[in-house]
């Protein structure tokens, strides 16, 4: 008779809260009493150690990876595992890792209430439109205004522009008043309130409710907890694209040093911009080009740069009045400090210092496949430097000369005047395989 083979026992994942097993329904307490192999933080192990079986072995989590290997060799054995986890282990926790490594028949999960489910019960908080954040990470320093995407706190600033109401799962380096003092550096302080959950469930838990960001910056606050924010001023809506030249701050009393309304709408077409582009602005100005993209791509970044000092000052000024916070903008001249950008996905060149043909040439280098250099010229010079440029390259390129004219008025009519003719040239890496 021929042998059945039967699949190994999956591995329990059980989500536990800091009341130990109190927290825990009777489906996981029966499988943590019938487990081989309990596997959880040093101090998860001992909340629970009454209710292991004095049998079972005990091993402290000691990174994914080790994790992963431990319970494969135990379902090898056909020994029963239980792996405890914090809350819900498919909240920002461990259950979506070992499901994505040992797949989902692996595995069994019985979730708890999360730590934001809690804190938001305490506060009177709806939490089903939260935008869940976790900045429970390694130690990201103090947010500076223009960090790029490396910066810990980066997705966290994104998000504050484009929700409602949050959660964050923090940690004892990126703890509230460092939210809160981003808060402040980015513009935002008057528009949440703030609360902070700490040490849920435990006899010495204490809630922090309706705090202001300047209050919360100047707090320390206990270990563990979970921050919940939610605005009282409605969330800025604004035009998005072809904002008129007036909405910029602009060089005085010289003529602003911005790209036109018209130019930059059709400028920002060709560069094809998608929700999560990498965009370079070189030659930023008034930062009108680099600011628009930004809120183009607000799952992307911009990285601009400017030689003229007053001009980067006006920029800076631009960008916090708009509020964007994945837009980097630096003082220099291109090509300097451009090794350091990712690679984009679009280039704006609306100023080159001079050094315009070798700054083509690096612009195409590092372009991704398939993106677009756009390019304005108001002189026949910059125009034949570049089209030059562009043959020496071999790539696909055309020009598009603009030119606009505005309505003024005269005495009690209206007359047309032009503005001044503008090429913009446009160039596409060719896309890998084609």
């Amino acid at each position: 008779m021929q042998m059945e083979h039967l699949p190994p026992p999956r591995c329990r994942i059980v989500g536990v809260l800091d009341d130990g097993a109190a927290s825990l329904a009777p489906p996981a307490l029966q499988a943590l009493a019938e487990a081989d192999l309990v596997i959880g933080a040093r101090r998860t192990l001992a909340l629970l150690e009454a209710r292991i079986s004095p049998e079972a072995e005990r091993r402290e989590l000691a990174g994914l990876g080790a994790v992963v290997e431990q319970i494969r060799e135990a379902q090898a054995r056909g020994q029963r595992c239980v792996l405890l986890a914090t809350g819900d282990p498919l909240c920002h926790g461990i259950a979506g890792y070992l499901a994505m490594k040992l797949c989902l028949d692996a595995i069994e999960v019985l979730p708890n209430v999360s730590t934001i489910q809690l804190a938001c019960a305490r506060v009177g908080l709806v939490w089903q439109d939260l935008k869940i954040v976790s900045i429970h990470a390694k130690d990201a320093g103090e947010w500076l205004v223009g960090a790029d995407p490396s910066h810990g706190l980066y997705a966290l600033a994104q998000a504050l522009r484009r929700h409602e109401r949050l959660a964050l799962l923090t940690s004892p380096a990126n703890s509230p008043d460092r939210v809160a003092r981003l808060l402040l550096a980015e513009g935002l302080g008057e528009d949440f309130q703030l609360a902070v959950a700490e040490r849920l469930l435990l006899p010495d838990e204490k809630i922090h409710s309706g705090l202001s960001a300047a209050q919360a910056a100047e707090m320390r606050f206990a270990e563990p907890n979970v921050m919940l924010l939610w605005r009282h001023q409605a969330r800025p809506r604004p035009v998005s694209f072809g904002l008129p030249d007036a909405a910029y701050e602009q060089r005085q009393p010289d003529k602003g040093l911005i790209t036109k309304q018209e130019v930059r709408a059709v400028s920002l077409a060709r560069l094809q911009l998608r929700a999560d582009s990498i965009v370079w602005d070189i030659g930023a100005g008034s930062g009108s080009v680099g600011i628009e993209a930004a809120r183009l791509c607000p799952e992307g970044h911009v990285w601009a740069i400017e030689k003229n000092e007053a001009d980067v000052a006006i920029a800076g000024r631009n960008r916090a009045s708009f509020g964007v916070a994945n837009h980097t903008l630096v003082h220099g001249k291109a090509p300097e400090q451009l090794d350091g950008w990712a690679d984009p996905d679009a280039v704006f060149i609306g100023g080159s210092g001079g050094e315009l043909a070798e700054l083509i040439a690096l612009c195409l280098r590092r372009l991704r496949s398939g993106g677009w250099l756009v390019m304005n010229f108001v002189t026949l010079e910059n125009l034949a430097t570049a089209t030059a440029a562009l043959k020496e390259a071999n790539v696909v390129w055309d020009v598009l000369q603009l030119q606009a004219a505005r309505s003024k008025p005269i005495l009690h009519m209206n007359r047309m005047a032009a503005e001044n003719p503008v090429w913009i040239v446009c160039a596409q890496k060719a896309q890998v395989g084609s």
